[in-house]
């Protein structure tokens, strides 16, 4: 099992209740007017969300256990035929239509590109299945500096939370680090599952994660044929500005 399945076997809990981020994709699909493409879509989080039966929605992950989540959370919710969904990687994939109007990267899916190529790769890989004037959107972490400067490497206990394929508690717990020079977080997942004898079994989750800058994104979108619309600085779709939390970037496909 790769760390991306085993992240994707955790990662409903560890984002219960999150939900934040629901009225922008909500107010960008109700203005797509055409199909859905969710890159990255993982255990089908937004899916459930945005799945209508007048709208096509596709969703595309690499991970075999984060699309067999979704498939089983869709139909447990009677959206299966609804929403499609397809394995690949997002650097690589044949476009399953060209005619979408709206291509979702979620909740920081893009810093999984680990290199400029691969960065490059995802962008012109989304492009071929927009049509002309079809947005992406580009939910990111700000790499703040004060935030990378308060960093101290610890672990620190997060939550605990009963885990609803086995019944047993679980302890979460997390770290992160940056590597400044390659613009890399590295973030730790560690989760302790207490079994009835009292035996911890532990699972460790490694995740990195390549931030990127504001003028360093857009010109990426620029040499992948993307035109900005507009930079958002938070889910209520304030500007960007410098004390801004995240970094959204929304772009139509030039053509």
């Amino acid at each position: 099992m790769t760390d991306l399945d085993l992240l994707a076997r955790y990662y409903d809990i560890i984002h219960t209740g999150f939900e934040d981020d629901l009225p922008l994709w909500d107010t960008l699909a109700a203005s797509a007017d055409g199909p859905i493409l969710d890159v990255g879509c993982g255990t089908g989080r937004l899916l459930q969300f945005l799945a209508d039966p007048d709208c096509p929605l596709v969703g595309l992950d690499s991970s075999t256990e984060a699309l067999a989540r979704a498939r089983r959370k869709l139909s447990a919710n009677g959206l299966q035929a609804h929403v499609s969904l397809i394995q690949a990687d997002m650097r690589h994939f044949d476009p399953p239509r060209r005619d979408f109007a709206l291509a979702i990267l979620s909740l920081n899916t893009f810093m999984h590109c680990q290199s400029t190529e691969d960065q490059l790769a995802t962008l012109q890989s989304i492009h071929h299945c927009l049509r002309p004037g079809g947005l992406l959107a580009v939910d990111l972490f700000y790499p703040d500096p004060l935030l990378q400067a308060e960093v101290d490497g610890r672990l620190y206990f997060e939550a605990e939370f009963t885990d609803p394929d086995t019944g047993l508690p679980v302890q979460w717990y997390w770290r992160h680090e940056f590597d400044l020079a390659e613009q890399v977080r590295h973030l730790t997942y560690v989760l302790d599952t207490i079994n009835a004898d009292g035996l911890v079994h532990r699972v460790v989750i490694p995740v990195s994660l390549r931030y990127v800058y504001r003028f360093e994104m857009e010109l990426l979108l620029k040499m992948s044929g993307y035109s900005l619309e507009t930079i958002f600085g938070d889910y209520n779709l304030e500007p960007f500005e410098h004390h801004s939390p995240r970094m959204i970037f929304v772009a139509a496909a030039e053509k």
